[in-house]
């Protein structure tokens, strides 16, 4: 599973105080505590004013760095913004994102050609986020097309099929599994990717249906999400996954996990 730390984002209050307040400690220990419990991304999303966001990108990705080489993952709407953020970067990570909406393709996918850049890709466009399996696997295989125009190979695209609420869904996640599993057969080597906190919106108790769908969603496919990876349940809950579907040998890399103090330990 390919862990995407979620906890530096300016849409979570206490980020937006610390981003208003330049509180750097407070960043810089979020991008530590982050890696120290094994993300392969720190996710960092400004979620400020546009006129601002650039330079707040700056900020944060500087502050991120001076504490860990685990990659960036650049999170903004604004493809102009992301663009303008990858300088800031030392080392190739993972754009989040682009989509059928608009020009974003057009511009991200040339730029990170030739690169070691990875790169999120939201199952919608210009007509919104469909509701049907149809659709979304429509909007697929227009991204996977213009992938293959660049030479951007399946295993450096995270394909988000959008996850939405579960309270407000007729099938549960029916349809979206069936996406997932539709993507992984037609491209075995591309990643699934989503914000796997998504579906409990408005619902009590929310890590237990987090956790569920998680079982479920990487039984169909997902091996990458945006979570938080200081979350002990849910560090256990991905390894334990993992080994129940034959993807840990011996349960060698749930047993080292246990010993190295990643679930399991903290009451």
């Amino acid at each position: 599973m390919i862990i995407i730390g979620e906890k530096i984002n300016g849409a979570i209050p206490s980020v937006a105080r610390a981003i208003a307040e330049r509180n750097s400690d407070f960043i810089r220990n979020l991008a530590k505590i982050q890696a120290d419990a094994g993300a392969n991304f720190i996710d960092v999303c400004a979620s400020t004013d546009v006129n601002i966001e650039v330079e707040t990108l700056r900020w944060l990705i500087d502050l991120v760095q001076e504490v860990t080489d685990t990659p960036i993952c650049i999170d903004s709407p604004h493809v102009q913004a992301i663009v303008e953020a990858i300088p800031f970067c030392k080392r190739p990570g993972l754009i989040n994102s682009v989509s059928g909406e608009g020009d974003k393709i057009d511009v991200i996918f040339p730029l990170i050609a030739d690169t070691k850049w990875e790169v999120a890709a939201l199952l919608c466009d210009d007509s919104g986020i469909s509701k049907t399996a149809e659709k979304r696997l429509e909007v697929f295989s227009h991204i996977m097309k213009r992938a293959g125009e660049f030479n951007i190979a399946p295993s450096r695209l995270h394909i988000d099929p959008l996850v939405e609420m579960l309270c407000t869904s007729e099938d549960g996640i029916n349809m979206i599994v069936g996406v997932m599993k539709e993507i992984k057969r037609q491209y075995p080597s591309v990643h699934i990717t989503g914000g796997c906190s998504n579906v409990s919106f408005n619902l009590p108790v929310r890590k237990l249906v987090n956790q569920a769908f998680l079982v479920l969603a990487m039984n169909a496919g997902m091996d990458s999400g945006i979570i938080d990876p200081t979350n002990q349940d849910l560090a256990g809950m991905i390894f334990a996954t993992e080994a129940l579907l034959g993807q840990d040998e011996y349960c060698m890399e749930y047993i080292s996990a246990f010993r190295d103090g990643r679930f399991g330990q903290k009451k």
